[in-house]
């Protein structure tokens, strides 16, 4: 994953087999992934230690056997658990794997899509949706190499199998959840922002005005959805960019710095030590090394 692409436009698999698996840890370098989103469903099953999953306002510390589900669309997160790891499997699939000549898709899929309904983002290990849903993705992850080579009937009839099961674990959207939904658009439209600008100067009156809110109804809501300040929220995120481009390219430190929007390089070490725990110099030369 690009760190710096909030959006992700991608097609994850093939454009004519729109699916795929990956195998993640956290932190491979980066300690976290900062908010983002993408047009495909995805689902979450962790293997191994714990980490922090933020699904738009709720925060969720998961663990080995744990699953997530995200909609299309879903703003969401992760970051470690203290100082532990976690392993994990990402299903990624567009629903345009699932549509049909028939009417399932416009009433068992689209609803998922255009968040008319809406399903519980987490299913812990001992859960019964987590039982009923695990073998089929067991199979997925087994069979993930195999996804273009005469696998595809299977694939496509464990993922209608999962959508199933999460459409009897469903409901119709409630106005507050409606409301939720509006205002996470808005926010977007900011993470978008600064995607875009993120080496410029962005004050709380820039950000404000982007999402249409007042100042202060801005701070307080940016904190509710985020669980950080602007100011905090837009330090980490250049962090997470200048640590990107420390570990992938051999440009001065201080170039970086001033590329990601910090102008005071002694500001930026500072940051930086208090965000990762080492200086700049020290990242890069382990992050070689580990490469």
């Amino acid at each position: 994953m690009n760190h710096s692409v909030m959006h992700e436009t991608k097609t994850h698999g093939k454009l004519s087999f729109p699916y795929t698996v990956y195998c993640g840890n956290i932190p491979e370098y980066l300690h976290a992934y900062p908010l983002h989103w993408h047009d495909e469903m995805e689902i979450i099953y962790v293997t191994g230690g714990r980490g922090i999953v933020t699904i738009q306002t709720n925060e969720y510390t998961s663990q080995a056997g744990d699953m997530l589900i995200l909609p299309p669309q879903i703003v969401h997160s992760m970051k470690q658990f203290g100082n532990e790891s976690m392993t994990y499997f990402n299903i990624l699939f567009h629903f345009s794997l699932l549509s049909g000549s028939d009417n399932c898709y416009e009433k068992y899929i689209r609803p998922f899509y255009e968040h008319t309904r809406t399903v519980p983002p987490y299913f812990p290990a001992d859960s019964e949706p987590n039982r009923l849903i695990l073998p089929y993705i067991s199979d997925l992850i087994a069979n993930r190499k195999q996804r273009y080579t005469g696998y595809e009937l299977m694939i496509k009839s464990h993922l209608f199998a999962l959508m199933h099961y999460l459409n009897l674990y469903s409901a119709q959207i409630s106005d507050g959840e409606l409301s939720l939904q509006s205002t996470y658009d808005k926010l977007k439209k900011l993470l978008l922002h600064i995607q875009d600008n993120y080496d410029k100067p962005i004050s709380v009156a820039d950000a404000a005005a982007v999402c249409g809110f007042s100042e202060s109804h801005f701070m307080k809501l940016f904190k509710e959805l985020t669980g950080r300040t602007f100011t905090q929220y837009l330090k980490d995120f250049r962090l997470e960019i200048a640590a990107d481009q420390l570990a992938g390219s051999s440009r001065k430190i201080i170039e970086i710095a001033e590329n990601t929007g910090f102008s005071n390089h002694s500001y930026f070490t500072r940051s930086f030590i208090a965000k990762y725990g080492i200086s700049p110099s020290d990242y890069r030369a382990r992050t070689v090394h580990a490469l």
